[in-house]
């Protein structure tokens, strides 16, 4: 049993509060931090862009990282939404279990 933990970014603390929550409703997510926002400088289509944004971790089974990140894109109003995996190598063994019991795979 391993969990992951996947980030992803949203262009405001509202957005990431309505998917953390869904996601957590489907049992995709056992747990979402909701993070400070950030300032984030990339490229997109030929320019260099400046936003602020919204990072949060979404803590889940190993298992259930691909539809997790399938689900947070398909809620996101971005085109190209941030969404990675995070593998965890290690985790207090009450806190992994926890995350096992609230997710379904």
């Amino acid at each position: 049993m391993t969990v992951a933990t996947v980030y992803a970014v949203f262009g405001s603390a509202e957005d990431a509060e309505r998917i953390g929550r869904i996601t957590v409703e489907e049992r995709l997510a056992a747990c979402v931090n909701i993070l400070a926002p950030c300032r984030s400088i990339y490229r997109w289509q030929g320019g260099i862009e400046n936003a602020t944004e919204v990072p949060a971790l979404f803590k889940t089974r190993e298992t259930l990282a691909d539809r997790l990140i399938a689900r947070i894109a398909a809620l996101h109003d971005y085109d190209v939404p941030a969404a990675i995996a995070w593998p965890t190598s290690a985790a207090f063994a009450p806190y992994r279990d926890w995350i096992m019991a609230e997710t379904a795979d």
